[in-house]
């Protein structure tokens, strides 16, 4: 891909990262630094936690992608998938034929080569599962190198560079790059693969579920045979992939026949069977049947590497999950407010019922921000107000949609309220909102800092 591929070397570069504040990009610029490179980005939107994640690091950042940056004379541009044709920056590197390279492809070439790759992938879960697995690793002594789409507060950052043969990665199935459209996980020759699930998502570049199967197929035709693909066995989709040919053992959870989980929210327990055989069991801090198979691949996974599955779940006792995934921002008047990434329908409903297993009866209040490319079109409308039917209210920020949330929500009746304000959005909640209420913020994006705002509105005197 691109005009220059450059082979892994010890050689000092000066890489600079178009779109660097992206959280895979901005991982890129964490492991080029640790690994002796001096690093500059740019971004149109360089703001915190990204922002000031890398300049911790000593990494300089640029608001913008004005052509002029040429002049930092870089020895290579590495190019993330935000970045189209048409942008000033780009167009210039083109113009002047100077070497550059897609985020996927830089990290094949010189970090994964040689190592053991841990790629997981599937529609759902592949920040937990990753963390999960990275964190099992660390835990035996293993210290792993990882790129995690979020931040494992076990770690405290997204992505580590390390000498360790281990390396961990969510192997995101998004397009490359401008000029590579195959998803990022083809990039990475994996000997372990976590298949998590497979739906419809990205409707902004793949036109339906056979064109992502066909891009998850191309990521097994790369795995080797001598190694493991643990995959969801409750996935009608990740079995039509396998059924297009598979080199590779195959190990299956989320499977009453064979691996599979259960477990209680409320006491925060989690027991992993195989078969009727209880293999073993924790207490730990996660909820939902979708964290528990999160746990049992990323068990597997481990397995494979060398950790044996009693010391995987010991240290899975210890994990503290990532970042904005059911994360607790605070509590104001009895009013607890949490923080959460979902913005798929399906990751919307198993995020609502992982929370009622942990809270009971308590009333819900969900507020949803459909922010990501795909809830933009309008996709996933229709499934929506299924998604939402554990919680007792909700609340939709309404603006930037080219569709009409109010009537895709009709279906809820009144417990849904849509506003294309902020303020008056967070006025009405807190105006609801009484003590022993479960605020759940959903989105993939900052939402305005909308959990800061309910916190302190609810905070203030009547």
């Amino acid at each position: 891909m691109g005009a220059y591929s450059i082979p892994a070397t010890d050689l000092v570069m000066h890489l600079h990262i178009l779109g660097i504040c992206g959280t895979f990009m901005g991982g890129i610029a964490l492991i080029a630094r640790a690994a002796g490179h001096r690093v500059t980005g740019c971004d149109a939107n360089a703001y915190p936690p990204m922002s000031t994640q890398l300049e911790a690091e000593g990494i300089e950042l640029i608001e913008g992608y004005d052509a002029d940056q040429l002049t930092l004379d870089a020895d290579l541009w590495v190019v993330g998938n935000a970045v189209s044709r048409g942008n000033p920056l780009l167009e210039a590197i083109l113009d002047c034929g100077l070497p550059y390279i897609s985020g996927p492809q830089w990290l094949a070439e010189n970090v994964l080569q040689g190592k053991w790759v841990l790629a997981v992938a599937g529609t759902h879960g592949k920040t937990t599962t990753s963390a999960m697995l990275a964190w099992i690793l660390e835990d035996a002594g293993l210290q792993p190198g990882y790129l995690i789409g979020g931040v494992p507060q076990n770690f405290g950052k997204s992505a580590n560079f390390s000498e360790s043969a281990f390396f961990v990665i969510e192997a995101d199935e998004y397009d490359t790059a401008f000029c590579d459209k195959r998803s990022k996980f083809v990039h990475y020759c994996p000997r372990t693969a976590v298949l998590n699930n497979l739906e419809f998502d990205h409707a902004d570049i793949f036109a339906d579920l056979a064109a992502i199967e066909t891009q998850f197929h191309h990521l097994v035709r790369t795995i080797p045979g001598n190694g493991l693909i643990v995959a969801n066995a409750g996935e009608p989709a990740l079995e039509r992939v396998l059924q297009r040919g598979c080199w590779t053992p195959v190990e299956h959870f989320n499977d009453h026949q064979g691996w599979h989980a259960c477990g209680e929210d409320a006491s925060g327990q989690l027991l992993i069977y195989q078969q009727q055989q209880l293999i073993g069991d924790i207490c730990w801090q996660l909820a939902g049947n979708h964290n528990r198979n999160n746990a049992i691949a990323a068990l597997l996974a481990a397995r494979h590497a060398g950790v044996p599955l009693a010391r995987g779940l010991e240290a899975l006792s210890r994990f503290e999950n990532v970042k904005r995934r059911l994360e607790l921002r605070g509590t104001a008047n009895e009013v607890t407010v949490y923080d959460d990434f979902a913005h798929h329908p399906t990751a919307i409903a198993t995020t609502l019922a992982g929370l009622r297993g942990r809270v009971g009866d308590a009333r819900i209040i969900a507020v949803l921000e459909p922010r990501s490319n795909t809830m933009k079109l309008g996709t996933m409308k229709a499934t929506l107000p299924h998604s939402l039917i554990d919680a007792d209210l909700v609340f939709c920020f309404g603006a930037n949609l080219g569709w009409d949330a109010a009537a895709a929500l009709d279906p809820l009746g009144d417990k849904a309220r849509v506003d294309n304000d902020l303020d008056n959005l967070v006025a009405d909640i807190c105006r609801v909102a009484r003590p022993g209420d479960q605020v759940l913020v959903m989105s993939n994006g900052g939402f305005g800092g909308i959990h800061d705002k309910l916190l302190a509105t609810l905070a203030a005197p009547a």
